[in-house]
C-alpha cells in the first residue's frame, strides 16, 4: 500500500470509517444543537461544539497550506472553540461544514505526490491532525455519555 493511501485510510477512520473506535462522524451523528452545547455544571468543559469549531479549523488550515493558499485566519488554540454561534440553525451547517473540511483534506491529501519534497513535513502534520481528531472525539463522546446521548448500542 503507498503511503498516500494509508494515510487517507487513517484519516477516514478518524471521520468516518469505523475501525476499533468510533469515528468523529459518529461522535456526532444525531445530535441536536442544544445536545452539542450541553456542558456539565461546574466543569471547565469545552462543549461538543465548540470541540467541533476546534477541530474544523486545524482541518481547514491544513488544506490550505496543502492547496497552496494563504491563511489569515490565524487564531490561537483557544480562539479556535467558539469559532459559531449557538443556535440551532448554525449546528447544522458547523456538522456540514465538518464535512466539508474533511472532504478537502482527504482531497488535497490525494493530490500530493509520494515524490514531494515537503511530503515528510506534511505527513506529520496530517498524523497531528488525526491524533487530534481522535483526542477530541473521545472528549466528545464521553460528553455524551454523561449527558446521556450516547447510543447504547454503539
Amino acid at each position: 500500500m503507498m503511503r498516500r493511501d494509508t494515510l487517507l485510510h487513517l484519516l477516514d477512520t478518524t471521520y468516518d470509517k469505523e475501525n476499533w473506535y468510533a469515528p468523529f462522524k459518529f461522535a456526532i451523528e444525531g445530535l441536536t444543537a442544544e445536545q452539542a452545547e450541553w456542558q456539565p455544571v461546574g466543569e471547565a468543559t469545552k462543549t461538543i461544539w465548540e470541540n467541533v469549531n476546534h477541530l474544523i479549523y486545524y482541518k481547514e488550515r491544513l488544506t490550505a497550506e496543502v492547496e497552496g493558499r494563504e491563511w489569515t485566519n490565524n487564531l490561537d488554540g483557544d480562539e479556535t472553540f467558539s469559532l459559531t454561534d449557538s443556535n440551532t440553525s448554525e449546528w447544522v451547517e458547523v456538522v456540514e461544514r465538518a464535512e466539508s473540511a474533511h472532504l478537502n483534506l482527504r482531497r488535497a491529501l490525494s493530490s500530493v505526490s509520494d515524490s514531494d519534497p515537503d511530503q515528510d513535513a506534511f505527513e506529520e502534520k496530517l498524523l497531528d491532525i488525526m491524533m487530534h481528531d481522535a483526542y477530541h472525539t473521545g472528549q466528545i463522546i464521553q460528553l455524551r455519555k454523561l449527558q446521556g446521548s450516547w447510543p447504547a448500542q454503539r
